[in-house]
């Protein structure tokens, strides 16, 4: 037998062997997860994610539009992962959308730090804890969210992973020097920041969607677009365009149908353009509300000939040039003003420069390369100048604002702060017979299916023919329609845009802004009325326009 008390000197010797062997192991492992290889490189991503914070974006009545909500990203330290092969596959087993090759590659880096997965749900960054993988680290990020889906697409814009404007008024925010604030570590979260208030209202905004949406549909139009605008603080109450996309996927924004046709778009207006030529004719002195213009034969210049959409065939008066939509009785009038006239005119109304507004997305007019006689004709009625359908909008509110041009705005802004940067560009009395003709185009003219009793709207129709392959089509058209709410004492414009709609029985067969565009604005009107403030007055106002009462306007004649 051996006796215990010669075993005991190697077994305390060999358990001192395999103590400090164990000992230098636990060491080890634990230098390796606690040490920071390079903390400039986690430092800077660290901070980079942290100091994303935005603004939260409400709409005019403080609703939320975007906002950052707080989630988890993870990363991993390549030096520190010590079976690469295993680790891949067991995150690949949590994340089966990620290229398994891709990951593996990423953990092969010889660098400390690369991304795992960005903004991943609490559920997915319990599992991978539970792997137990070292080098794996998490990280705090701010996502931003929009609560109101589709609603303001084109105007919020969106931002990319990393929390950066990319778009729209995202990118507004950053160009205001948040990223200058950012650089300085001075934002944690959107807490310390003021929320940025917005003109658009939501609730406008969605029956304005919802409405253009049916009309999409029932006219089988290829796209759609209407715009809200208060003609006294120039405020974009509503915008929509149709085809939109979701801020919350990105990605759809870069479909070339999705584009903000409102201010990207630039389009021939066709009639509606007629509005400006009429109110430049009267301002000049050069014609008066009662003048008549010969409208009974074609137009003619050289080779070129311009006609009447059913014509009367007979002299019109200005209010009938108007109601009627006379081609020939428009090319008249601007050319009693004369070319250099008229390039003046369309200038001070914002209709020959880009128009600036918050959203850095727009797009410059197309004008001809030689103004003559011939465009200023056609250019008269809404041909041969295409503009964002925004700046048209805008030069209209101040048509019948009293005269007053003021450049249109997404945020929120006083009437004080608009009367500040208005330029007066009309007389208050053209301003008054423009909301006269247009009120009588809604009685007796093409606008008639757009006059909702209560509301006492005026307004333009419009419908130009599409240039496709480098001549105008008559079966592809632009229709649009200009409503002014209410015409006595204007408030709001409402433009409505239908592009290339078809004729439906319904409509006989006809596919002009009259039968479509009108009666979409109608039903707009009737939605976003109540929402606006505007009260229904069944009994007409007395006296509406009392300076054409003083002149005595020509009565209409069919």
């Amino acid at each position: 037998m051996v006796r215990p008390e010669k075993l005991e000197p190697r077994m305390v010797l060999l358990a001192l062997v395999f103590g400090g062997m164990f000992a230098t192991l636990l060491g080890r492992i634990i230098q390796i997860n606690t040490r920071i290889e390079d903390p400039a490189t986690i430092g800077r991503m660290t901070q980079g994610s942290i100091s994303t914070a935005r603004p939260t974006i409400v709409d005019r009545h403080g609703v939320t539009m975007a906002t950052d909500v707080k989630t988890i990203s993870i990363f991993a330290d390549p030096r520190k992962v010590i079976d690469k092969d295993e680790a891949a596959e067991l995150i690949n087993a949590v994340f089966p959308e990620l290229d398994g090759r891709d990951l593996r590659d990423k953990l092969g880096k010889k660098n400390g730090f690369v991304w795992i997965k960005r903004e991943v749900t609490p559920k997915q960054q319990a599992e991978i804890h539970r792997l137990g993988i070292p080098g794996i680290g998490y990280l705090p990020e701010n996502k931003r969210v929009y609560p109101n889906g589709l609603a303001g697409a084109h105007v919020l814009g969106f931002a990319n992973i990393d929390n950066v404007g990319i778009a729209g008024i995202e990118k507004y925010i950053d160009s205001q020097g948040l990223n200058d604030l950012k650089g300085a570590g001075l934002l944690q979260s959107a807490g310390d920041l003021k929320p940025l208030e917005l003109a658009l209202d939501v609730r406008v905004t969605h029956a304005v969607r919802e409405e253009l949406t049916a009309a999409l549909d029932k006219y089988k139009a290829r796209a759609a677009a209407a715009l809200v605008l208060d003609v006294d603080t120039g405020e974009i109450i509503a915008h929509v365009s149709l085809p939109d996309y979701d801020p919350n996927n990105p990605g759809d924004a870069l479909k070339p149908d999705n584009i903000n046709r409102l201010q990207v778009g630039v389009y021939e207006m066709g009639s509606t353009f007629k509005a400006l030529t009429t109110a430049m004719a009267l301002d000049s002195g050069k014609v008066r509300l009662n003048s008549v213009f010969d409208a009974s034969q074609p137009l003619r210049y050289g080779r070129f000939k311009i006609g009447d959409y059913k014509g009367k065939g007979r002299p019109l008066s200005v209010p009938e040039i108007f109601i009627y939509s006379s081609n020939i009785g428009t090319a008249r009038m601007a050319l009693a003003v004369g070319v250099e006239g008229h390039k003046a005119f369309l200038k001070k109304m914002g209709q020959l420069d880009r128009m600036r507004t918050e959203l850095p997305e727009s797009s410059e007019p197309i004008k001809p390369a030689k103004w003559g006689e011939l465009n200023t004709m056609t250019i008269a009625f809404g041909h041969g100048l295409a503009v964002a359908p925004l700046q048209a909008t805008a030069a209209t509110a101040a048509l019948v604002n009293g005269g007053r041009m003021i450049q249109p705005t997404y945020l929120k802004r006083t009437r004080e702060e608009a009367e500040q940067a208005a330029v007066q560009v009309l007389k208050p009395e053209t301003s008054q017979m423009m909301r006269y003709v247009m009120r009588l185009n809604a009685e007796k003219g093409s606008a008639t299916r757009a006059d909702i009793p209560g509301y006492y709207l005026g307004g333009k129709t419009g419908t130009s023919e599409k240039v496709i392959g480098g001549r105008y089509s008559k079966t592809r058209l632009l229709t649009t329609f200009m409503a002014v709410m209410p015409a006595d004492k204007p408030r709001y414009i409402l433009l409505t845009m239908l592009d290339e709609p078809k004729g439906l029985p319904e409509t006989h067969g006809y596919a002009t802004s009259g039968w479509n565009a009108a009666p979409t604005t109608g039903r707009i009107v009737e939605r976003i009325g109540p929402m606006l403030g505007l009260e229904t007055k069944f009994e007409l106002p007395q006296q509406p326009f009392p300076l054409v009462a003083r002149i005595g306007a020509m009565p209409v004649r069919q």
